[in-house]
């Protein structure tokens, strides 16, 4: 007969999370919006895009806009280093690469440690929290990738990415 601390584990949900740096703030995403993570390459600056896009890029075949994710959660840019890389996500049916300042690790964690994003949240847009998990040592700010980029922002990077803008 388990145990009720054996039983409690086994019914605790576990979210495989990315995690990455954007300033001093660690956050994470749901590992399966991630198809891979890419140290920088040449980025392909597009006419009129949208200020939160830096570009385009050719990932083995396909070309994918890039977002500075900084520039999205209301964060000032940064010169990029040999920690920046591009998570490469499909969101929505549509693949992009966001720009973080580094990525820490891919983590296992009890979804009972997430907790609903406070109401006053500093330092970036909070619309786009999902929640906030609590770790031994440190937050861990979750985001909503469905929420990232808005419907207005979705017809922007189409029209971008249409073949006579690129």
């Amino acid at each position: 007969m388990a145990s009720l601390e054996t039983q409690k584990n086994e019914s605790t949900e576990l979210l495989q999370l990315v995690s990455f740096l954007i300033g001093k703030e660690e956050f994470g995403v749901d590992i399966g919006y991630v198809q891979e993570i890419n140290r920088m390459v040449q980025i392909t600056k597009v006419p009129n895009a949208p200020d939160f896009v830096d570009g385009i890029i050719n990932l083995r075949g396909r070309i994918i806009p890039v977002i500075d994710l900084r520039l999205k959660l209301g964060m000032g840019r940064k010169e990029q280093d040999k920690n920046t890389r591009i998570v490469v996500v499909d969101v929505s049916g549509k693949t992009v690469g966001f720009i973080v300042d580094a990525v820490t690790e891919v983590l296992r964690i009890p979804s009972n440690i997430i907790e609903a994003p406070p109401d006053m949240v500093t330092g970036v847009n909070s619309e786009y929290i999902k929640a906030v998990g609590k770790l031994e040592d440190r937050l861990l700010i979750l985001i909503d990738l469905e929420k990232i980029l808005s419907k207005e922002d979705n017809v922007r990077l189409e029209i971008v990415m249409e073949p006579e803008n690129i």
